[in-house]
């Protein structure tokens, strides 16, 4: 299996970490799987709760407050220049959510603190490559479901002068928020297998930029059939997630190491997509809590507490108690293999399987 190229940036191999939010893919994961000739992605989710929080100028319950805190700046600089000690001048993207608050500063934050490559999904970015207009070094990734969502956005960018550098194409197996409602994630049409194909042929129309694809990627036959269907790469999450090198807790990875199929969720969130997570004492009886007070105001579909009043739980804090390893408050997101994790790898080791080595 051969790498890919994404615009300017040469990935030695045709495997991408999938940016992990909150806290579970910083440096320390980013850096070695960068450094171990895949991509390493940096998620910009909650970055202020980094390094307990020394970066946040202000904190309420331990918990940084209000945007500009919780996507904090310095942190985000910390956590490349901390990456970089592990991998050098190897690419490093960053992978920001089009659904948080502050998305523009933050795509700034990004470029600011070295990020080679900017991946969005949760919601289409139809103004990223306006943002990185003036600055040709960053190349831009979106996560797509279908053909249509690659069409407007490509159609977009290119009045603003720029194309993808890559497009990832995520199914309905992936951990953490979905591209579908919660009544179609099953059906044969959403499965990656359906929608891949029509994706390769949207691509072909605009250039020869590579697909990845994530969700319920596991091993090198899944990867395999999959690039026998038109894809050049793969993104994974839970895997990495499940290394030592992860920037999770070992409260988070037990979680994963213990988890059955039967533990495997869905979960409605206040971003608005349903989620897929590890049933928790959190998950078991959720019902609608108008004492949750938003501290961090993290996402602008749940308007400060009103999706998260209306689901049960605030999506940040929930987030954060799950990288701590907090169990009884944690939302442990997970994809649909997460129940297959035994044990823990190293990032090399782990590559190596991949890669059928």
């Amino acid at each position: 299996m051969k790498g890919i190229r994404i615009g300017q940036y040469e990935i030695e191999k045709p495997i991408v970490q999938g940016g992990m939010g909150l806290g579970i893919s910083w440096d320390s994961l980013a850096g070695n799987v960068s450094a171990n000739g895949g991509l390493g992605t940096i998620s910009s989710v909650g970055t202020g709760y980094y390094q307990e929080g020394r970066f946040a100028k202000k904190l309420v319950k331990g918990r940084p407050f209000d945007t500009e805190n919780l996507y904090n700046a310095e942190a985000l600089k910390e956590i490349f220049k901390n990456a970089r000690k592990i991998c050098g001048d190897k690419p490093l993207a960053c992978n920001i959510l089009r659904a948080i608050n502050d998305y523009d500063r933050v795509v700034g934050d990004a470029i600011a603190a070295g990020a080679n490559i900017i991946v969005t999904g949760a919601g289409l970015p139809l103004n990223l490559a306006t943002l990185v207009a003036d600055h040709p070094q960053v190349e831009i990734v979106p996560i797509v479901s279908s053909d249509r969502a690659l069409k407007i956005i490509c159609s977009r960018w290119q009045r603003a002068g720029r194309l993808p550098g890559a497009v990832i194409v995520e199914g309905p197996l992936s951990g953490g928020h979905q591209g579908a409602k919660m009544e179609e994630l099953e059906l044969p049409e959403h499965q990656l297998e359906a929608i891949l194909p029509p994706i390769v042929e949207e691509r072909d129309k605009w250039g020869d930029f590579p697909i990845i694809v994530a969700g319920g990627v596991w091993d090198n036959d899944d990867i395999k059939r999959l690039m026998a269907l038109g894809a050049d790469a793969v993104q994974l999450g839970t895997r990495f997630a499940a290394t030592y090198e992860s920037d999770a807790s070992q409260g988070f990875k037990d979680v994963l190491l213990n988890a059955t199929n039967d533990d495997i969720i869905y979960v409605k969130s206040p971003v608005g997509y349903p989620g897929r997570a590890v049933r928790t004492p959190l998950t078991t009886d959720l019902q609608p809590n108008p004492k949750i007070q938003c501290i961090s105001n993290c996402v602008q579909p749940c308007d400060k507490a009103k999706g998260a009043r209306q689901v049960g739980f605030c999506i940040a804090d929930s987030l954060a108690d799950a990288q701590a390893g907090k169990y009884e408050t944690g939302l442990f997101f997970t994809g649909a293999n997460g129940y297959r994790v035994d044990k823990l790898y190293h990032v090399d080791e782990l590559i190596n399987e991949l890669m059928g080595e």
